[in-house]
């Protein structure tokens, strides 16, 4: 009589060692890509390089990302495009007060985003952009429009529940994303926007960026409607 294991092999059979590798494929030079890309940079980087990293042929890079530039726009999708459907979903499900959802907001974006690899992104889009006009609007679609809209939602939510002052929301977004795109900078050029001698605390300078921001935004006794 077959054996439990064998008839569990017989009607759903694993994957053989090449096939459990061919669908891990795809991740692999998502991951490799995105090391080089925050690297070298996009110019530099050469598709071969990412195939190369990821243990695969330049031919099996081609079969999943027809170019480099279709490579790169997996990679925007993958670790900041697609996150916006969770973040939207956690705006929904918040029940605390606005300036607590907004310092939500940033600390999970440093520990999501922030502190990964891929919040080097920005900084290749910002030295990069000029150059590759195709991605660069791709990536405002895919992350810059995206983000600005949550926030959008943030402080409108703020001013609709009576917490936050009448603003001009489309410019006080910049003052929530200013400090973000700060410390991306500070993360991936040597640290060269600080002084070489204070130590920066990313936790702590979101704390103090958040509390100046909200000190203009919420409604204080005695101040009018």
């Amino acid at each position: 009589m077959a054996s439990p294991r064998s008839l569990v092999d017989k009607f759903c059979p694993l994957p053989s060692k090449r096939e459990r590798r061919k669908e891990a494929r795809p991740g692999e030079l998502l991951a490799a890509a995105l090391d080089l890309f925050v690297e070298k940079g996009f110019a530099a980087t050469r598709s071969e390089e990412v195939a190369a990293r990821a243990g695969v042929s330049k031919g099996t890079l081609f079969l999943y990302f027809p170019s480099k530039e279709e490579l790169f726009k997996a990679v925007v999708i993958e670790n900041l495009g697609g996150r916006f459907t969770e973040w939207n979903a956690e705006f929904e499900a918040f029940e605390g007060t606005t300036a607590e959802m907004l310092r939500y907001c940033m600390n999970v974006w440093w520990e999501r985003v922030g502190l990964t690899k891929a919040s080097g992104l920005t900084k290749l889009m910002m030295s990069e952009g000029g150059n590759f006009p195709e991605l660069a609007e791709f990536y405002r679609q895919q992350v810059v429009r995206p983000g600005h809209e949550l926030l959008r939602r943030i402080l409108q939510r703020g001013i609709d529940r009576g917490e936050f002052v009448p603003m001009d929301i489309d410019h006080a977004i910049y003052s929530v994303v200013a400090p973000m795109v700060f410390l991306m900078l500070w993360k991936h050029s040597a640290m060269v926007c600080v002084d070489g001698v204070s130590t920066l605390d990313p936790e702590k300078f979101i704390a103090t960026q958040c509390e100046t921001v909200l000190h203009g935004l919420c409604v204080r006794p005695g101040s009018p409607a």
